[in-house]
């Protein structure tokens, strides 16, 4: 997936009446989970996804700093 320039791994698992998302930011390695809604579109389960993973990468540069 790609966002702002930027580009992203994601991963898909149905586990029952859900899905098991996985983010990874190849630049830093960091890599995030969620678990979403089997009703939802992938588009919508890794946008949220990618959301959480700006937001822990932005959240650990900060206190980095």
């Amino acid at each position: 997936m790609r966002g702002d320039g930027e580009r992203f791994l994601i991963e898909f698992h149905v586990i029952g009446q859900s899905v098991k998302v996985t983010a990874l930011d190849p630049k830093t390695l960091m890599e995030i989970s969620i678990v979403g809604d089997l009703k939802l579109s992938q588009r919508q389960l890794a946008q949220a996804a990618v959301r959480k993973l700006k937001y822990v990468i932005k959240k650990n540069s900060d206190e980095t700093n």
